[in-house]
């Protein structure tokens, strides 16, 4: 099992727009074959913000996820409500 851990910086004009789109995200990846679970995490420093925890059962499962029409669906705009780029990182889950 691996988790991808996703660092998100919204524009301060678009907070409530990117927490909407991650969860429409989030709903749409729980839907997927191989996906274990999600969470989202808010950060108390920087209200711009947003990362996500998702668990997925392999490696090559979240590369599907990521090159499926549902996933290029749900997040088509999302390039205008971030501030950066974001960063992830994966990693494997330790049992």
């Amino acid at each position: 099992m691996i988790g991808v851990l996703t660092h998100h910086w919204a524009m301060d004009n678009v907070i409530d727009e990117a927490r909407e789109l991650l969860d429409r995200n989030g709903a749409a990846q729980s839907r997927a074959p191989g996906f274990v679970s999600r969470e989202t995490f808010y950060s108390l420093n920087d209200p711009t913000k947003i990362t996500t925890m998702v668990k997925w059962d392999s490696d090559d499962i979240y590369e599907a996820w990521r090159a499926s029409p549902e996933r290029a669906a749900v997040m088509t705009g999302a390039d205008a409500l971030w501030s950066k780029h974001p960063e992830s990182e994966r990693f494997q889950v330790a049992e």
